[in-house]
């Protein structure tokens, strides 16, 4: 084959440029003739660029001195020269290249070649001046393209939050018309669960839908994110996973692991600058190195896996989307990074510069050490390591790395919306569906000073979040935003759910939390309870019979908050009233009662039956307490009443009367008491002093007002695995939404679920309200809203008249297995 001048000399593995080329009369003739119309290079050039010619010249590769990172290096060509010549594809080398007229230097090397309407296109192209968008980048990923970038935005006066001016030009691009936005029931219980974790509390709703100001919804978002401690409590999941942060498990006992808990705790709770977050977790102080320490376990498993590449791998994913983790063992197959890049970031962790190993085999070359993006800033190999880390913080947290701010915007969209403007999360290097919204998004974040509740408050309070969420589906092949994407509760969510329904939550917390950053709120008991029962001498030894206490209480108003704790030896039951209230039957524990529904204006009647039982804990008759074994007995009541008006605590003393004999009506508001006697007061009881009973009852007050602990702050456990919760020895940025089948066993066999519903169930049954709304607050606690008459009907069927534990225990599974239960919409 004769070439007029130029030709391609292939030496081994390269490719060089010679001079110009020409093609001869006949080769000319076998060109397929240029496409007729205006050429569009996204659609029809980019995609043939990027399958046939960038595993060689682009992405960080240029064989022959060939790059096509734009415009710019694919024009400037080779070695020794020009790939084409603009306006004239007929003389230009890439169009005699692809033509394959000699089979040794046909273009691609390897894969499919290039069919006659796609070399047609490149004729076209060239002849058009080969014309390239400019936010088209075939290199390896520069820093130009990371660089802060504010898109305009046209001022619309119907949007007042700029996000939805950016959607609506999308939607009009999309042919989309704006859909309504959710009921106020359905925003509100959506905006607790992303904002705070939880349900609202099962009043809340119907307060919400009745509140008439325009800005209510704004409102509503303000006030959750001002709440500290539940905001930091919720968002530790969404950290803990992205930090690898855990309270137990791996590398915890030989000290190769570190919680960064109290650190991350503080942060959240006082809305550390993002900024300055990333500042702490690159360069740590001694409370935040576990992080970048990484996880020690059955030693160096291989190179890919020492603490400095674990740093390496971890920061690069975390805070700027990029998986280094191909890149640790060899050049990336999936993206444009080498083990260089790799190692030169893991250099800075390392106390010595560390030897590449290529896929775990020592090459016996030093890595140098660097920044993935020199642009931003310099690391200087030969500082010592605090230096280095120093610079390093600030390289990543240069103003100029749009990549930062994108990255973390990306993860709370994400987070928010079920889907990111990016996808995969980790994979900052993919297009965005719409790069305008990210870009403002990012730039606004900076502009506000890296306020990451100011970022959370502009994307809750757009009309693009408040729009009725859409199912996706488990794949999503071609995306279009029309609004969020239905989601699951996440394993804490569902936890702290079942809690709110069932009042079954956990113990202590785990985490390592300095003292009073979750210290409960102290309730003094004041005045403080005594003792009492219808012997001075009961603390020692009393008879095993029944007694009955009465108490007249005047109320100015109902309270809004009205509760007692009450502890007997050994049982009571409580009436308000004339109504039973509820019952306990353990001596050694107060129980804990709702009096708001019982309670009236004016005078109201406070009236106890209490047992003392017979040593085989037999309800004695009237026959057997005359002359039944002798033993202590007590009777401890504490009430809390507060509202607008109303500040009226109280507790048993000798102003409450008793009788020991039965009386028809005795507990009823009419009932003529006058023939009772005071109570006595008791010192220390022999099996439980007052003292001890007292701070029992304190801290049962307290819990009750400063709520449970929170799954996020426990160790795992079945239910939450089964559900998601990673175990956290890896960066995990997104959790799996698929439904499997150990979900499906443990939601109907499991036996952690199983007892939190007996237990609850076993509680609600003993609930003065379960004769009469248990059905209603149950849905309303869980769903947000009342239940339908049908619905009302089947439940009170299911949960039975009277009500059983079992019924209860059956309605609970069922309202937890509801899809409107489990899911975000």
């Amino acid at each position: 084959m004769k070439f007029a001048v130029p030709f391609l000399l292939v030496t081994g593995m390269s490719v060089q440029l010679a001079s110009q080329a020409a093609l001869t009369p006949e080769q000319l003739k076998q060109l397929p003739p240029p496409a007729s119309h205006e050429i569009n290079f996204t659609k029809e050039i980019q995609p043939i660029l990027e399958t046939s010619c960038t595993k060689c010249h682009g992405h960080g590769k240029e064989k022959g001195g060939f790059r096509i990172d734009d415009r710019q290096t694919f024009l400037k060509g080779g070695d020794s020269g020009a790939a084409v010549i603009p306006g004239k594809s007929g003389e230009s080398l890439l169009i005699e290249m692809v033509m394959g007229f000699d089979p040794d230097t046909v273009m691609p090397q390897k894969g499919s070649k290039l069919t006659s309407s796609q070399i047609g296109l490149l004729r076209a192209w060239i002849d058009q001046g080969v014309k390239w968008d400019t936010n088209v980048w075939l290199g390896k990923v520069a820093a130009k393209n990371l660089a802060p970038h504010s898109p305009k935005i046209s001022a619309d006066a119907n949007f007042s939050n700029p996000i939805d001016g950016i959607v609506d030009a999308y939607f009009a691009s999309h042919k989309i018309a704006w859909p309504e936005v959710v009921n106020d029931r359905i925003f509100a219980r959506r905006v607790y669960l992303d904002v705070v974790g939880l349900l609202p509390p099962a009043d809340e709703p119907g307060k919400f839908v009745a509140d008439e100001s325009s800005g209510k919804r704004v409102q509503l978002v303000a006030k959750l994110l001002g709440e500290n401690r539940a905001y930091a409590e919720h968002w530790m999941s969404f950290w803990n996973d992205l930090l690898r942060n855990d309270y137990k498990g791996t590398g915890y006992i030989d000290g190769g692991r570190k919680q960064i808990t109290k650190w991350l705790f503080s942060a959240l709770s006082t809305n550390m600058p993002y900024d300055q977050f990333v500042t702490q977790l690159i360069n740590p102080n001694p409370e935040s190195e576990g992080f970048t320490k990484g996880i020690v376990w059955r030693g160096v498993v291989n190179a890919s896996q020492v603490p400095p590449m674990q740093a390496a791998q971890n920061i690069s994913q975390v805070f700027m989307g990029i998986n280094m983790k191909c890149a640790s063992c060899h050049d990336s197959f999936i993206n444009d990074w080498q083990l260089s890049d790799a190692y030169g970031l893991a250099n800075i962790y390392a106390d010595e510069p560390l030897e590449i190993a290529q896929c775990d085999k020592l090459t016996g070359k030093k890595a140098s050490t660097k920044f993935l993006f020199p642009e931003f800033g310099e690391v200087t190999a030969t500082a010592d390591k605090p230096t280095r880390l120093k610079q390093l913080a600030a390289c990543v947290t240069s103003s100029k790395n749009g990549r930062l701010s994108r990255t973390f915007v990306n993860r709370l969209w994400g987070k928010f919306f079920g889907r990111g403007l990016v996808e995969p999360v980790d994979d900052m290097d993919q297009p965005s569906w719409n790069s305008d919204l990210l870009d403002f998004l990012a730039e606004d974040f900076v502009a506000h000073q890296y306020d990451v509740r100011h970022l959370i408050e502009q994307l809750l309070t757009s009309r693009a979040y408040q729009l009725p969420a859409v199912d996706l589906g488990e794949t999503v092949k071609s995306y279009v935003f029309r609004g969020p994407s239905v989601r699951r509760l996440s394993a804490e969510q569902f936890r702290d759910a079942l809690t709110a329904l069932t009042g079954i939550g956990y113990g202590a917390a785990l985490a390592e939390l300095e003292p009073g950053q979750l210290e409960e709120k102290k309730y003094e008991l004041n005045p403080i309870p005594k003792w009492i029962w219808n012997d001075t001498n009961a603390a020692v030894k009393a008879r095993a019979e029944h007694v009955y206490f009465r108490k007249t209480v005047v109320l100015e108003e109902i309270p809004t908050d009205a509760r007692a704790l009450v502890m007997a030896d050994n049982s009571f039951t409580l009436f308000v009233n004339g109504k039973k209230v509820g019952a306990g039957h353990e001596f050694k524990s107060a129980e804990m009662f709702d009096l708001g529904p019982f309670l009236k204006k004016g005078e109201n009647i406070f009236a106890v039956e209490t047992v003392n039982h017979l040593p085989d804990n037999s309800d004695p008759t009237p026959e057997k307490a005359i002359s039944g074994t002798e033993n202590p007995a007590g009777f401890l009541f504490f009430a809390r009443l507060r509202g607008a008006n109303v500040t009226n605590d109280f507790g048993s003393d000798k102003s409450w009367k008793q009788m020991n004999k039965k009386e028809n009506g005795w507990e009823q508001p009419g009932f003529a008491d006058a023939q009772w006697i005071s109570a006595a007061e008791l010192g220390d009881m022999m099996m439980l002093p007052w003292r001890v009973a007292k701070a029992y009852m304190a801290t049962r007050l307290a819990s009750a007002y400063s709520g449970t602990t929170r799954a996020a702050l426990v160790a795992s456990d079945p239910l939450t695995v089964a559900l998601g919760r990673p175990n956290r020895e890896q960066v995990v940025t997104t959790r799996s939404t698929e439904a499997t089948m150990l979900q499906a066993l443990e939601m109907t066999n499991g036996e952690t679920l199983s007892d939190i519903l007996k237990q609850g169930a076993a509680n609600l049954a003993n609930d003065a309200r379960a004769n009469r709304n248990l059905v209603e607050t149950i849905y309303e606690q869980a769903l947000g809203r009342k239940p339908t008459p049908d619905e009302k009907k089947m439940a009170d069927e299911v949960v039975g008249t009277p009500v059983k534990k079992e019924g209860v225990e059956d309605f609970l599974w069922a309202t937890a297995m509801l899809p409107e239960f489990q899911l975000i919409y």
